[in-house]
């Protein structure tokens, strides 16, 4: 709850700062607020779809809420990134992992 506090300053200060966006998902999913996750995940997305940590963390509040079907399409989005993100994500994914976050 701290942490949303300070993003949310920062926020206002820097409104377009994905990776802003990306932590007050971050931090509201881990608060259980997934709403509110996702309208920050949403709002970064929208500045930069290829946003890999974003993409992820969406693709994980997906699996959360059972929606698999819109985690696959984060992770597609991730597909040819080359990055852990999406072998993190894969594997949530098929159940073979679990978030470290």
């Amino acid at each position: 709850n701290d942490a949303i506090k300070f993003l949310t300053i920062a926020n206002k200060e820097f409104p377009y700062e994905t990776d802003i966006l990306n932590y007050l998902g971050y931090s509201f999913r881990k608060v259980g607020d997934f709403v509110m996750a996702e309208i920050y995940y949403e709002q970064g997305l929208a500045i930069n779809p290829e946003h890999v940590g974003i993409n992820e963390y969406l693709g994980e509040l997906y699996v959360e809420t059972n929606r698999i079907n819109k985690a696959k399409e984060r992770l597609a989005v991730l597909e040819n990134c080359n990055c852990e993100e999406y072998a993190e994500l894969k594997g949530i994914i098929e159940g073979t992992k679990k978030s470290k976050y």
